[in-house]
């Protein structure tokens, strides 16, 4: 993938969008550096048409995050029995935990999705959903188990994860506004690669402000900052 490039457009915004369309990433993950602002008139500028340039470039932390994709197993032989073996472990588990806890268990798009539900599902969710992550991640690797082919497995409990990305997404707004007034960028608290997603992408759009993420493993954060 090319690391910088020079786009142009009638605005900045248009020269911006040519050129994230050209590198195929999201805004998130670059750099941008206005060279022509479009603000900037002279007298010849009436004879000829007005073009924007803007350098576009890879954000080096997030190269260090990509990853290569993970093709999801297709072969739903192995999905189903996936599903028996969590079933197995959630029907003998819950039930040592809390009789009253529920759980809901289907297969859409490939992909095993499970609701836990019931009076103490809120302690199964844990300080901003760190047991909940700790046991989607126990049990993906029960699911897992002898399969070559990952196959994705997500857990809720009580629509914790809905609720937190609502969340998510209102920090997002309001601190992208705190950004443009202040003209300071800010830093978040760490956050999970899933909650670091929800912020990079409620703000992609948004062409005042960019974001990219700083730190390693459980310190890493999210910096917000404002396009200049």
């Amino acid at each position: 993938m090319t690391n910088s490039i020079i786009s142009e457009g009638k605005t900045t915004n248009e020269a911006i969008e040519n050129g994230l369309k050209q590198l195929k990433v999201s805004k998130d993950k670059v750099d941008i550096k206005v060279l022509e602002n479009e603000n900037k008139k002279s007298f010849f500028s009436i004879l000829t048409p007005r073009v924007v340039k803007v350098e576009i470039t890879l954000k080096e932390s997030e190269k260090r995050e990509e990853k290569p994709k993970k093709e999801y197993d297709n072969n739903i032989e192995d999905i189903n029995i996936a599903k028996q073996r969590v079933e197995e472990f959630l029907n003998n588990w819950l039930s040592k935990v809390d009789n009253s806890l529920k759980y809901n268990i289907k297969i859409e798009e490939f992909t095993i999705f499970i609701d836990i539900k019931g009076e103490s599902a809120g302690t199964l969710i844990g300080y901003r959903g760190e047991t909940l992550n700790a046991m989607q991640s126990i049990l993906s690797s029960i699911a897992n188990r002898n399969f070559n082919n990952k196959i994705r497995l997500i857990l809720d409990i009580e629509n914790y994860r809905e609720k937190r990305a609502k969340k998510l997404e209102e920090l997002a707004e309001k601190i992208s506004k705190t950004v443009l007034r202040t003209g300071k960028s800010i830093t978040l608290e760490p956050m999970t690669a899933y909650e670091r997603k929800i912020i990079h992408s409620k703000l992609q759009e948004n062409t005042r402000v960019e974001t990219h993420s700083i730190g390693e493993g459980d310190n890493r954060r999210i910096v917000i900052s404002k396009i200049s």
